[in-house]
């Protein structure tokens, strides 16, 4: 859909997408003072809609922002109706953005909330097995601390805006990012898992990565098709003694690890939780 074109939804009312709705009041702007939920859906459907917005909801109440009655239903009536009038019928990408209003400096005046929901469209209709790996390296220049915001998804990400500037000076197609231990939380946009034989480690909550919809999928997945799945602090030579690597989230599914520096991988794993995956989401 070009530049423009298409509408988006700002608390329940339809806008043109070159409209401009938000004030350089906005807390999201001024302070971060915000979250948000990527979700795919095949044609009106939102997959996996209650692990998203229970995340959601989960992260506003930590944030002590105030959730409007109804808010699940509000939003997947939402997602129905800006497809329709987008008319994206196939794979699409939406995004709910949630701002506490605006009033206040770092203490808001009120806790009440606004959203914004967009939508963009997918190549693919399921999520899709790439024959190319990726290529990947560790960004260690600013550690993520781990508190109770390390595993939501908020409009503070500095850091992985740092690591994606990393990863296009050094020409790669993903970095991973670690924790104030030194420890590997995640990479840019997904979670991460390593397979040895039939064990998968990936880091656990209390190493501070986000609290990923596809995470939570892809674990009870691979324990469903025979993995031993440990969720513990990640180290390097985990990466280097693995037989495989492969990166999870909710618009690409998973995407498997080809090369980290000198070391590279298969991809068995990845191909048999794929499928799986289409199955139970589609």
């Amino acid at each position: 859909m070009p530049i423009g074109q298409g509408f988006f939804v700002l608390n329940e009312k339809f806008y043109l997408n070159n409209e401009t709705v938000i004030s350089h009041h906005n807390r999201a702007l001024c302070y971060g003072d915000a979250l948000f939920e990527t979700i795919r859906c095949l044609g009106t459907t939102p997959v996996f809609f209650d692990i998203h917005t229970e995340r959601l909801i989960k992260g506003m109440k930590i944030l002590k922002m105030a959730i409007p009655d109804n808010f699940q239903i509000i939003l997947r009536t939402y997602i129905e109706k800006l497809l329709n009038k987008n008319r994206i019928f196939k794979g699409a990408r939406i995004r709910v953005t949630v701002f506490r209003n605006e009033g206040g400096l770092y203490t808001p005046e009120d806790r009440n909330i606004s959203w914004i929901m967009e939508s963009i469209p997918l190549d693919n209709e399921q999520f899709r097995f790439e024959p190319k790996g990726l290529t990947i390296d560790i960004y260690d220049a600013v550690h993520k601390p781990v508190n109770i915001l390390s595993n939501l998804k908020t409009t503070n990400a500095l850091i992985f805006v740092l690591a994606g500037i990393f990863r296009q000076e050094n020409k790669l197609d993903d970095c991973f990012i670690l924790n104030q231990y030194g420890r590997i939380t995640e990479s840019i946009s997904s979670n991460v898992f390593v397979v040895k034989e039939k064990l998968i480690l990936t880091p656990s909550l209390s190493e501070g990565c986000i609290e990923g919809t596809m995470r939570k999928t892809i674990i009870g997945l691979a324990r469903q098709n025979g993995f031993e799945v440990i969720e513990k602090g990640v180290l390097e030579k985990n990466l280097v003694e693995a037989e495989e690597i492969f990166v999870t989230n909710s618009i690409q599914g998973i995407r498997w690890i080809a090369a980290y520096k000198d070391r590279r991988y298969f991809n068995f794993a990845s191909r048999k939780l794929i499928a799986a995956l289409n199955q139970e989401a589609f």
